[in-house]
């Protein structure tokens, strides 16, 4: 089986190395990456300049590796049209250093590169790891992401679906399982700091207050208790339960 691997953390992010480490153990592996941090550059494109593209070798990892100039669904378009000869079983994304969970999933680079890889009726999934202080996290996280892609593959293949894995940041002997769920609300409260620079300038500095989950059986509600989350999640932005009132307004 052939895996594409790809981050919005950059090439030298602990967590795509974790995961390379762990898949290509049993799997032939691609992994193709920016070449700096990119976070929060949801599903952006380069359109108006060229992308630069370096074959690179990762200390302890045996697998082909890339780094671009480009976005995190750069990374996906260029690798399948420029730098994978062979077709790709599955895109994996990750491990990105902090959650996706919430709304995060429509600001995240990590979920956009796998959706990218949906796009091109590739199944994929995107894997995300809470930062914290247990230092063996993205150890830990790649060896469960490992387990779950193992259990689920067959039928991942068979739907070409998108799911969303997020990790707690605990020991792993404390976690407690895995639960599928939904997504849950807004994360932040986003606010903007301002500091004037003259008369007619201020710059603004983004703040934002992390807030509490208040319904149960999400994603942001089971990581809290230590579990695991899995979503499915797709692309159709259509809101069909309005599609005939629409029409009757026009």
């Amino acid at each position: 089986m052939r895996l594409l691997l790809v981050n919005d953390d950059g090439i030298d992010a602990i967590g795509i190395q974790a995961l390379a480490k762990e898949f290509e153990k049993d799997y032939e592996l691609v992994i193709v990456a920016p070449e700096g941090q990119r976070s929060a550059a949801s599903h952006s494109i380069t359109l108006s300049k060229p992308i630069l593209v370096k074959k690179l070798d990762i200390p302890g990892i045996e697998s082909k590796a890339y780094s671009i100039s480009g976005s995190p669904a750069d990374c996906v378009r260029v690798a399948l049209d420029k730098l994978v000869e062979e077709p790709v079983d599955v895109v994996l994304s990750g491990i990105n250093l902090g959650l996706n969970i919430g709304t995060d999933v429509l600001y995240s680079g990590t979920v956009s590169a796998a959706i990218e890889g949906n796009l091109y009726k590739i199944p994929s999934m995107a894997f995300s790891c809470e930062m914290g202080k247990e230092p063996n996290c993205f150890e830990t996280a790649a060896k469960h992401a490992k387990s779950i892609f193992e259990k689920v593959k067959e039928d991942l293949i068979k739907n070409n679906i998108v799911l969303n894995v997020n990790f707690p940041c605990i020991k792993e002997e404390d976690i407690k399982g895995i639960k599928v769920c939904k997504i849950g609300g807004i994360v932040y409260d986003y606010y903007f700091v301002e500091n004037k620079n003259g008369e007619d300038e201020i710059t603004l500095a983004i703040e934002g207050r992390h807030k509490e989950e208040k319904e149960e059986e999400t994603d942001r509600f089971y990581l809290k208790e230590g579990y695991i989350t899995v979503t499915p999640l797709h692309y159709d932005l259509t809101n069909y339960e309005l599609m005939k009132k629409v029409k009757n307004w026009l």
